[in-house]
């Protein structure tokens, strides 16, 4: 290593480095987060010796105590899910039980499950370099060359792989890995809390399909699960399995001391919502902080954005201390990754800007200071982010707020942000838009019989009773194509119909999106952003499905308008909650896009507007609805305020859903109307955006108080006088931001919850 030490500029603490810094109108908040000793234990008595003696080679001479918490549980055939904090050794507590296996029995196989594939190759790396003997591990995903596939089926003991690989490369294939499923022992399934929605949901019959061809082949393996600090760890891991999984969720791991700052940039103009780039600042604060030595990383939610901020901050550092930063994000070959990777733990890179790649738990060494830019959708991410801060001795890490609804609302309330219990993550791998393609892939593996219900579940018998791609013979239901249906669905999309986005210019697929969302995101005309970098829609083709694209770069975007009507097809749940009859329950969307406008990125200001001919497309899922009356409405109940009111209401609710539910925004529709023909009166609807429904809805039902609560704070706390982005304003409103009364909304909202008060 060359230039400053980390650590700070020579004579000055970390903390005194970063006080100037800090000292400015764009802090919102400064607190601290006390330091916390660690707890440990011997290494477990029953812990096989050559285990014990490879740890004792890197210096793990004692355990945490939730990792003993873990291997006991292990240790005694049950499943279990460790729950604790980044940086808390959540890698050796699922390891162990691996390593104890195979050192006992030579035949023994373990399976691990990433979500990405920089995590596998972390980990391999990790096992690699213990030197057990007889421990071979290797992975297996998509980079793997076809040479080395089989004998890495042949020989590894200790597989890595992800779910996709699993899914449509090992399960239906499972004769080749007759030995390793015949003598799998353990499997491990990290960072957990990543495999909620749709892809959760995807992911949970995966397992389910895995644990029936090991039962088959003669195996029960053991499930050890990881997963970030979540509201429900315990329910999480026992749908992904369809096991009874123990939880261990006590943070036994010392911490060290972290200043946490909020900073909200400079508001340019208060009447749009404008503020300063958040890009900008964070740029600023990453070229301060590495200026005076400290190593420095810098989350973005897009690789565009991480390329920029790292441009921005380099732009501003001499080129000594430039050459020092790097960006990290999808894109880069599989060599330039793991150089990144090399030279943070080597210390050689004083700062990085990365996407959630790098928030998950690959080893990037210590790091004195996290930026996160913009909140990245839920707690458990922003502290998975925050947690590279400061691992082994004081550390800072930093929000900066963009100018999105939940954004500002933070700022405005710290508590709610710094104090709230982490999001549930919800699955529901029931769903039959989900389900079916997994039961088809399970008949293609092995005949489907009763005796299958215990492991895919009744829902799973039941639907292959109905299916018509499948056979019923004396041995069960049989798939009746010659074709994988496995390669037919994608563990990504609720929509066996998607349409595929290729690049006209290189024929390279670059995702799917869902047949409902189709027409508003891909049809003619239309921006498309991939990972942060501009196409233009060329073509939509509906009877191929398929969207062609070129790269183009626009100072503007578009925005679809759309006919939306929704219907009550089930009450579910009904309950008397803040002042209304609030009803979960299942509902059918019809949208129908009919024209989209051309904004300017710089103001949002329309530059034209382009009618469209397009067909509906109908979906059924869950949603929450409600029906304000009485003294709920008084003097807001006349047209058009009462409209602009519910249509408000409907936008701020939707925007803090995520608080509650691990979701994204644009995973939550809504309708709201002066009169409904089925409720007879005023509505709001909020519904899930995917077909079926994972969850969110029910989410939302169960904690309408507290959602309805914060919504009304946000209103009040925003300090534009009729509405902007960061408050009533949609990126994704249907009408375009039409008719909306941020007054007439706060009043509904504050009525509501005094009436539950």
């Amino acid at each position: 290593m060359c230039g400053i030490p980390p650590g700070g500029a020579a004579g000055l603490t970390a903390a005194e480095t970063w006080d100037g810094l800090l000292d400015a109108a764009e802090v919102a908040y400064r607190g601290v987060e006390p330091a916390r000793r660690g707890r440990s234990e011997p290494l477990p008595e029953d812990l096989h010796p050559a285990v014990a003696d490879a740890l004792a080679r890197r210096g793990v001479t004692a355990l945490y105590a939730h990792q003993v918490e873990t291997w006991e549980a292990a240790s005694r055939g049950e499943s279990v899910v460790v729950t604790t904090g980044t940086a808390s050794g959540k890698s050796l507590s699922f390891s162990l039980p691996v390593l104890d296996a195979i050192a006992r029995q030579h035949a023994a196989r373990a399976l691990f499950l990433y979500p990405t594939k920089a995590l596998a190759q972390d980990q391999a790396r990790w096992l690699a370099g213990l030197g057990l003997r007889g421990l071979r591990p290797a992975i297996y995903d998509g980079d793997t060359p076809a040479e080395r596939r089989a004998h890495v089926r042949r020989t590894a003991n200790a597989i890595l792989t992800n779910p996709d690989m699993l899914h449509v490369g090992i399960l239906p294939h499972h004769d080749r890995w007759g030995d390793v499923l015949h003598n799998l022992r353990v499997v491990v399934i990290d960072e957990a809390h990543v495999y909620r929605g749709v892809f959760g949901s995807h992911v949970a019959n995966v397992i389910r399909r895995l644990r029936r061809l090991a039962l088959a082949y003669g195996a029960d393996p053991v499930f050890v699960l990881a997963s970030a600090t979540i509201a429900n760890a315990g329910e999480l891991a026992s749908r992904l399995t369809g096991l009874d999984v123990r939880v261990v969720d006590g943070d036994t791991s010392p911490r060290a001391e972290r200043e946490i700052v909020l900073w909200n940039p400079e508001l340019l103009d208060a009447e749009l919502g404008i503020r300063a780039s958040p890009l900008g600042d964070s740029a600023r604060l990453l070229a301060g902080l590495v200026g005076s030595g400290l190593r420095t990383i810098c989350f973005t939610k897009s690789r565009k954005s991480a390329e920029l901020v790292h441009r921005f901050a380099a732009d501003r550092l001499d080129a000594a201390t430039a050459r020092r930063l790097a960006p990290y994000r999808a894109g880069y070959t599989p060599e330039q990754r793991r150089e990144i990777e090399r030279r943070l733990v080597e210390g050689d890179l004083l700062g990085v800007t990365a996407t959630s790649a790098l928030e998950l738990g690959i080893d990037v060494g210590s790091l004195d200071c996290a930026i996160s830019v913009g909140f990245p959708g839920t707690v458990a991410s922003l502290r998975q982010q925050w947690g590279r801060a400061g691992r082994r001795s004081r550390g800072l890490a930093v929000l900066v707020a963009s100018e999105d609804a939940l954004d500002q609302f933070f700022v405005d309330e710290p508590p709610a942000l710094l104090e709230r219990t982490a999001e549930a993550a919800l699955i529901d791998p029931t769903t039959p838009r989900i389900l079916d393609g997994h039961v088809l892939s399970a008949a293609y593996e092995g005949p489907l019989t009763r005796a299958d219900a215990g492991v895919l579940g009744p829902e799973a018998l039941a639907r292959a009773a109905v299916l018509p791609e499948l056979r019923a013979t004396p041995t069960g239901y049989v798939w009746r194509g010659r074709d994988t249906p496995a390669a037919r669905l994608s563990l990504r999309s609720g929509d066996a119909e998607a349409f595929v986005v290729v690049d006209e210019q290189t024929g390279t697929v670059l995702g799917t999106v869902e047949r409902e969302r189709a027409f508003s995101t891909v049809h003619g005309g239309a921006v498309y952003l991939h990972l942060g970098d501009q196409y233009g829609v060329t073509a939509l083709d509906l009877e191929a499905r398929t969207a062609l694209v070129r790269s183009v770069t626009v100072d503007w975007y578009t925005q679809p308008r759309k006919e939306t009507e929704t219907s009550i097809v089930e009450a579910l749940r009904t309950r008397r909650v803040a002042g209304v009859e609030l009803h979960h329950g299942r509902v059918g969307v019809s949208e129908r896009v009919i024209a989209y406008q051309r904004k300017a990125i710089a103001d949002g200001s329309v530059i034209d507007t382009t009618p469209l001919d397009l067909p509906a497309t109908s979906f059924e899922t869950e949603g929450v609805w409600f029906s304000p009356g009485g003294e709920l409405l008084d003097e807001i109940d006349t047209m058009p305020t009462l409209v602009s009111a519910l249509h408000a209401a409907e936008h701020a609710l939707i925007s803090l859903l995520p608080l509650f539910a691990m979701c994204d925004r644009w995973d939550i529709g809504g309708l709201s109307t002066n009169v409904h023909e089925q409720t007879g009166g005023p509505t709001v609807f909020v519904y899930e955006g995917h077909a079926g429904g994972v969850g969110i809805a029910e989410r939302g039902f169960d904690c309408f108080a507290e959602w309805v609560a914060d919504t009304a704070r946000l209103l009040d706390r925003c300090p534009c006088r009729a509405g902007c982005p960061s408050c009533v304003q949609s990126p994704k409103c249907g009408n375009l931001n039409e008719l909306l009364d941020k007054d007439a909304a706060r009043t509904l909202l504050r009525r509501m919850t005094d009436a539950h008060a």
